[in-house]
């Protein structure tokens, strides 16, 4: 299996399966002497664990992670670092019933076309597990945009749909976050989820959900025209995570319901002279390369597959049946994909600016936005 890695000069590359020994991931590009310690990852890593809440998978895995190389006396050396994450709490035996048959909704049919093999514990490469491996990597990132830009960038993301239940954004509220289990930036809304969740969960069901990544304190000037857009990156990015089959850039499809008067996003010169922008329906990003703005993401993730409710199959001998899927799954695997957008949207931040920084320096041109 080929495709394991993303980034050009900051790259990435993630191993390991859902029920392995263990998996983890390979930076390189980082620069010599970032600040990096393995507390660092692990405050990332603590927001994607499974088992936090009870609207979340209840796989009980510590995600502990291991600096195995590239850190030495707290920095980075400029070499490759590697990160180990043990998995501790597997239980193939719940997928003993269905290793013949292919869930509807999962990978298994087409890894097993392509292949000719698939690991039915968990779905193995394919199961959300691997974005363990994402999150250390975007913490990496964190740091690298933190010693290289200052620290006034900052990568947050949100929860703003569950199924047709949607924040109302008047009342967004970055602080309430933190402050509920579905990264809600909306505190009414995250009370209603509670018992719409609560419902889909006893039914042995599960929803969708839509996740928005905002990254702010960013210069303008990342990206490239055409072929190394900002913009194209970040959408393949997010697009690569498990289970999201929608990518929204700013406004995004709600654009094409706009008229050019009103999508433009107007520009003055402000007090301080740098440019300041009346809206921004570009979502930070204006021919691939960023404004300066705060740029913005959207992505819609599927419900998760794995459900109680029997579904109708076939199993690799060609024979139709039905199938049962038991185990541990999220009721909505869009929670969990809050912290594995933001650790994307860091990486390939971290990537443009190394860069941005090797083709034309430092930001010296236009307005400097610093």
């Amino acid at each position: 299996m080929s495709d394991n890695a993303y980034g050009k000069l900051f790259r990435v590359t993630t191993w390991g399966e859902s029920h392995g020994p263990a998996l983890g991931c390979v930076v390189d590009g980082v620069p010599p002497q970032v600040p990096l310690s393995e507390a660092d990852i692990q405050h990332w890593m603590d927001q994607r664990k499974p088992g936090s809440s009870r609207f979340v998978t209840q796989r009980r895995e510590p995600d502990a992670v291991k600096i195995m190389s590239g850190v030495f006396e707290g920095v980075t050396t400029g070499t490759p670092v590697s990160l180990l994450i043990e998995n501790v709490d597997q239980r193939s035996k719940d997928y003993g019933e269905i290793r013949d048959k292919f869930r509807p909704g999962h990978a298994d049919y087409t890894y097993w076309a392509k292949y000719g093999i698939r690991d039915y514990r968990g779905g193995g490469r394919s199961s959300a597990r691997e974005t363990a491996s994402r999150v250390a990597a975007g913490a990496v990132a964190r740091q690298v945009l933190k010693t290289l830009l200052g620290p006034q960038v900052s990568i947050r993301g949100a929860l703003v749909q569950i199924g047709e239940k949607s924040i109302d954004y008047s009342r967004w509220n970055w602080a309430g976050t933190e402050q509920n289990p579905f990264w809600c930036p909306d505190p009414a809304m995250a009370m209603d989820w509670e018992d719409y969740l609560d419902g889909i969960r006893k039914a042995g069901s599960s929803v969708g959900a839509v996740v928005e990544v905002h990254a702010s304190g960013f210069p303008a000037g990342l990206g490239a025209p055409v072929y190394g857009k900002l913009d194209t990156e970040l959408a393949a990015a997010m697009m690569s995570i498990n289970a999201v089959k929608g990518v929204e850039i700013g406004s995004g499809f709600a654009a094409a319901r706009l008229t050019g008067e009103a999508n433009a996003d107007e520009m003055r010169l402000g007090p301080d002279g740098k440019p300041v922008f009346s809206s921004n329906h570009a979502g930070g990003i204006l021919g691939g390369i960023s404004t300066g703005q705060d740029i913005v993401v959207r992505f819609a993730v599927k419900p998760t597959s794995s459900i109680l409710s029997p579904r109708a199959t076939l199993d690799r001998f060609g024979t139709e049946t039905e199938i049962q899927t038991k185990g541990r799954h999220d009721p909505c695997v869009g929670i969990r994909a809050v912290p594995v957008g933001e650790a994307m949207m860091a990486a390939v931040l971290a990537d443009h600016l190394l860069r941005h920084r090797g083709q034309v320096g430092d930001f010296r041109s236009g307005f400097d936005p610093r």
